[in-house]
């Protein structure tokens, strides 16, 4: 082996025996702290202090990491923190971690690419490996805005889908007799049994309505953390229809029955793709596999007989 290898081993070696100590240091218990809560009286069978500390140790890791792309507070700083509502993400670390991935991403890919180019001895150019290098900085720094799109994008559709039967169950309720905070509060309780993240939206309104605030505002925080156009045209309707004195029931019919129709046609819009979709997947795999059992044999005796027979042998 070479003096190169024996490097990229050892660093290789220090690595991962880092990862593995800073992952012992973050999820091991700690005994001084168990005793004084066995002292005090608190329970250390619950998941959620502990989780919560560590999320505060891997800030604590990660943290000046973070601090290299993280950007100055004002418009978007607050721009990022929408997404992350958007996301389900509510917690003040969420920021740091997400900008430590993506600092310690757009560092640690490079190195192990340039290891990896440096022990495998490729005989790429000066310009072609800085390229190398350069493209997967920037791989690594937009990978976790690649998941967090992701992420954002299947918790809205699912609010999307969900959210005609909250509106049935809504105008149930109103019907009933109840108050649109009755019914919002009876709404996240039911609605859980078919969507956990409808239910979560439903009842952080209902939490927003019992700590003081007002209605409007409320609603609008609803649509400012779901970020769909749909939640956004009811919340104007629930406005309007309060301040004019008009039928709440009526309205949330009609808005419910506009969004299953649009939920049905996207579904039609998703079933019409499927042929196109489909399309790539026979020219590039299925035909090519087809030709080559169907003409194969063919192919052979053609190359067998016909060949020789026409050179003159």
């Amino acid at each position: 082996m070479t003096t190169l290898q024996l490097a990229f081993l050892g660093i290789l070696f220090l690595l991962v025996f880092v990862f593995t100590i800073a992952l012992f240091r973050v999820f091991s218990a700690n005994p001084v702290q168990d005793r004084l809560d066995a002292v005090v009286g608190r329970a250390t069978s619950a998941p959620g202090p502990y989780a919560g500390e560590w999320v505060e140790r891997i800030v604590k890791l990660t943290g000046p990491f973070a601090k290299l792309s993280l950007p100055e507070e004002g418009s978007e700083t607050s721009l990022v923190r929408i997404r992350f509502m958007t996301a389900g993400f509510r917690g003040a670390s969420a920021p740091l971690l997400f900008f430590a991935a993506k600092t310690i991403l757009a560092i640690f890919l490079p190195m192990v690419l340039f290891i990896g180019l440096a022990t495998a001895e490729s005989r790429l150019g000066t310009n072609a490996f800085l390229f190398w290098l350069l493209i997967s900085a920037a791989i690594g720094y937009y990978l976790p805005n690649i998941v967090l799109r992701n992420l954002i994008a299947r918790r809205q559709r699912e609010i999307f889908e969900s959210f005609p039967d909250a509106l049935d169950l809504m105008t149930v309720c109103v019907e009933a007799g109840l108050g649109m905070d009755a019914a919002l509060a009876r709404v996240a309780t039911e609605i859980g049994l078919k969507s956990e993240i409808m239910a979560e939206e439903l009842q952080l309104v209902t939490l927003e309505l019992r700590a003081g605030s007002a209605k409007d505002k409320a609603l609008r925080n609803l649509a400012l953390r779901t970020g769909l156009e749909d939640v956004d045209a009811l919340v104007a309707m629930l406005i309007q229809a309060e301040r004019f004195g008009t039928s709440i029931a009526d309205s949330l019919r009609v808005q419910s029955e506009m969004l299953r129709t649009k939920r049905r046609q996207r579904a039609e819009e998703q079933a019409a793709k499927i042929a196109l979709k489909l399309l790539f997947p026979l020219i590039f795999f299925i035909f090519p596999s087809l030709l080559v059992v169907l003409m194969g044999p063919a192919f052979i005796q053609i190359y067998r007989v016909l060949l020789p027979t026409m050179g003159g042998n």
